[in-house]
């Protein structure tokens, strides 16, 4: 990205001042180097978000920011309902609720290391990935009705987890307001037999051990030393939340005109947040993330069987789970006043600061983890949100590296199977069913996550807490 197009803000802040059809300015936070790696389409595209009627404040671009449809990847924007504010289909994305689940293992690495290979077997045996992977679950309608109404605690309820998961999950594990009769048959279809799997692309289980310890007295408070195991898991809504976000991505294209809404980017489709339209979009798209709630419980309860056979001794707790491709409703205060407001992460994480009532009791005097992901031969961090971040970007962080290559030209640079040979020798065990796959998702391919975790705490969006490198991960 050109830097002389930017004004700067702060160390770590670039505006992209409003002129012409913008109706509020652009925000970019990032280091000067990671703002040099991004792509100019990043800056169109966070410059056309701030065209849309209602939004409030600023469009936000995060530190991993890097080129989607309608809204970048790492965009936020918040939109108030009073004001003609709308929802975006694009600015959720078509992964709905994709997100990442840290759990704590009660083992230390010495512990994995002897078993390493047994354990990314089993992990891989037991766990479905892959294009077009299907579980051991096959639904029917009026079990797809309860699932996509109660999420994580349907889950719960068919014996994948116990009660207490359910207090370390965004929404408690049920986002309320879905409406499953939004869910259209293709929909359905697509996700009959996919419940508990992971999926392909960039979605992952890894076990990592803890690397660096950022804030000693914090860690320590929650339970965390060097050398402790974390199991991470990164996935969404499969093939249902995808549809969901076609379909109306599409229904919102073609309603356009008729809100007189002229869209800067067709894929940057929305509808107002009091039409009918917008109403059965929000209730699709809440369905959608209690799918993904629910397939990452699934896949916890997967997890915790592997562990069960190999290292009994294991204790898989949920430490968090966050999504970060949703329009959220929440309160933050804009022009001196609290005003609820329609949210759009995609590619975002919220980071609320201690204190918030959303957040479980026993996180509420810390913060909200952030989890931003790494992939394969790369780290992985937590961070906490903070006071301050609450003023910033209403309250949201990075999510992970950031793509710096495509997955065709990734595909074109490296060899899944050389890869693999590659990381097993720095003591990563990887498992895939796609050498592709494998390729398309190197870690040459990405923005350096250290950089990304650093500057997302330098523009005070979070403050680090752990560092963890990966051990054994299995991908789609």
């Amino acid at each position: 990205m050109n830097i002389a197009k930017l004004d700067r803000r702060s160390e770590h802040a670039w505006e992209i001042p409003k002129r012409g059809r913008m109706r509020v300015p652009a925000v970019v936070y990032a280091s000067e180097a990671l703002v040099r790696e991004m792509d100019e389409k990043v800056a169109e595209q966070i410059t056309n978000v701030a065209c849309l009627p209602g939004i409030v404040e600023a469009a936000y671009a995060m530190p991993d920011a890097h080129w989607g449809y309608g809204f970048p990847i790492g965009g936020v924007a918040a939109f108030d309902p009073e004001a003609g504010g709308v929802v975006s289909a694009g600015g959720v994305g078509f992964d709905i609720s994709c997100g990442v689940r840290a759990l704590k293992t009660g083992l230390r690495a010495k512990d994995v290391e002897r078993v390493r290979q047994h354990l990314a077997r089993r992990l891989s045996e037991i766990i479905p990935a892959g294009v077009g992977s299907t579980g051991e679950l096959h639904l029917s309608d009026d079990d797809l009705d309860k699932m996509l109404e109660n999420g994580a605690r349907w889950a719960v309820e068919r014996g994948y987890g116990r009660p207490e998961d359910l207090d370390r999950i965004e929404e408690m594990g049920r986002m309320a307001g879905a409406i499953p009769s939004e869910i259209s048959r293709q929909a359905r279809r697509r996700q009959q037999d996919e419940m508990g799997t992971l999926g392909s692309g960039n979605h992952y289980m890894e076990v990592q051990r803890v690397s660096l310890v950022y804030d000693v007295k914090t860690a320590e408070a929650l339970g965390f030393s060097p050398g402790d195991v974390i199991v991470s898991l990164h996935c969404g809504s499969r093939g249902l939340g995808h549809q969901v976000g076609t379909e109306f991505v599409q229904r919102m294209a073609e309603a356009a005109p008729k809100f007189g809404i002229d869209l800067p980017e067709r894929d940057l489709a929305c509808a107002p947040l009091q039409s009918p339209l917008a109403k059965a979009y929000l209730g699709a798209m809440r369905a959608a993330i209690n799918c993904a709630l629910a397939n990452r419980q699934i896949l916890t309860q997967l997890a915790r069987r592997a562990f069960a056979e190999v290292l009994p001794q294991a204790e898989l707790t949920i430490f968090y789970d966050v999504s970060h491709n949703t329009c959220k409703l929440e309160e933050h205060e804009v022009g001196g006043r609290r005003r609820p407001l329609f949210v759009h992460r995609k590619g975002a994480t919220r980071a609320f600061g201690p204190g918030r009532p959303e957040l479980p009791e026993a996180l509420r005097g810390f913060g909200q983890p952030v989890l931003i992901g790494g992939t394969m031969g790369t780290a992985s961090h937590i961070l906490l949100g903070t006071p301050e971040s609450e003023t910033r970007a209403f309250a949201s962080a990075a999510h992970g590296a950031g793509r710096a290559m495509s997955r065709h030209e990734a595909a074109r640079h490296w060899s899944g199977s050389r890869l693999v040979k590659e990381l097993a020798q720095r003591g990563i065990l990887v498992e895939s069913p796609s050498m592709r796959g494998i390729a398309e998702e190197a870690p040459g391919a990405y923005k350096d996550v250290d950089a990304v975790a650093l500057a997302t705490e330098k523009a005070g969006l979070a403050r680090r807490l752990l560092r963890l490198e990966p051990m054994v991960c299995v991908k789609g």
